[in-house]
């Protein structure tokens, strides 16, 4: 027997061999591809399908998240839809809210969940500067009603930090050794409460609580407050946040409820500001998304005029949830490249 057939042999006996191994073992699923969450879903995707890939949680996913159904099913405006009926128990209650119909939901229920997040590393930190950005958010259309002497509708947007979301981000605060800010809140929301005519006083207990905030803020490292991947992922929070609240302001094209249009204004304003402190590093890194992003936030900006809400909506919900939906997906073009 030559050399060359002697070798040729030995190859397709090892190859039948490897064969047969692999027809004989089952298949590592621990090694098969599955779906990534994005940056900006690491706070809405918390567990695995069946079919490895990550589950939406409906209760807190992000609107370009939700639009995954709403492609999979054809039903326009569904992702709206299932915001507007949050929050939800179980899964199934996409049906018995008629969100959708049984038969749509056993299409997609191996991708639901409702299941709480056991937030860790960075979806952590972003679910903490997000929830301090709606303080902040909060307190910034506060002043702005306070500067037009308006302190009876001022002190519900002092009063959301300290009932609603300083109890979600306590735990957070302690581990990161935050100095407790809550009796400075309270302080403020007494004094506007008692009519704030003391306006000195009251100059002073906005910085005071501002800097409360901007502290706790702080205890996140600079370089990572700094990175537009992580801000990004706060500004699609505070957005979806305020979609939520303009979409429950809105009736009938009107503005029917005045707070929920204010604090709506509030959270897009400071997504405005964590975004300019991020524009020159993103304008560097991907020019075009940085001037559609720009563009979309500008057009955004113009749905708040003023404080006080205008006599009718400038634009639709379905219309500002569009125009934020644009935002998320350029900001997750972004992300990727920092």
């Amino acid at each position: 027997m030559s050399f060359f057939r002697f070798f040729a042999l030995l190859l397709a006996s090892m190859s039948l061999t490897v064969l047969i191994a692999c027809s004989t073992q089952p298949p590592d699923t621990a090694s098969a591809p599955t779906t990534a969450p994005s940056p900006q879903g690491s706070m809405a995707m918390n567990s695995m399908s069946h079919g490895g890939k990550p589950k939406i949680n409906i209760n807190t996913a992000i609107l370009s998240q939700l639009d995954k159904f709403e492609g999979m099913l054809g039903i326009p405006a569904l992702s709206n839809k299932i915001q507007a009926s949050r929050p939800y128990g179980k899964p199934e209650e996409l049906v018995s809210k008629n969100v959708i119909t049984q038969a749509q939901f056993d299409q997609i229920k191996d991708m639901v969940t409702v299941e709480d997040i056991a937030l860790t590393g960075e979806a952590k930190d972003v679910d903490y500067m997000t929830k301090l950005g709606l303080m902040k958010g909060h307190l910034l259309v506060a002043r702005e009603l306070l500067d037009l002497q308006k302190p009876d509708q001022a002190e519900p947007h002092i009063g959301h930090p300290v009932e609603e979301i300083y109890a979600d981000v306590e735990d957070q605060l302690q581990e990161r050794n935050v100095k407790e800010f809550k009796t400075t809140l309270i302080t403020f929301q007494d004094l506007v409460r008692a009519g704030a005519k003391d306006t000195a006083k009251v100059d002073s207990e906005f910085k005071t609580s501002i800097k409360a905030v901007d502290d706790a803020i702080a205890a996140l490292p600079a370089t990572q407050r700094q990175s537009p991947a992580f801000a990004l992922q706060v500004i699609n929070g505070l957005l979806d946040t305020a979609n939520s609240e303009y979409s429950a302001a809105i009736a009938n094209g009107k503005i029917t409820q005045a707070i929920e249009y204010q604090d709506s204004r509030g959270f897009v304003a400071y997504a405005n500001t964590l975004y300019s402190g991020i524009a020159p590093q993103v304008e560097k890194d991907t020019p075009e998304t940085h001037k559609a992003i720009q563009q979309t936030m500008a057009e955004l900006t113009k749905v708040w005029p003023a404080p006080i809400p205008p006599a009718a909506a400038v634009k639709t919900p379905t219309q500002v949830s569009q125009l934020i939906k644009t935002v998320e997906k350029d900001t997750q073009k972004a992300g990727k490249t920092s």
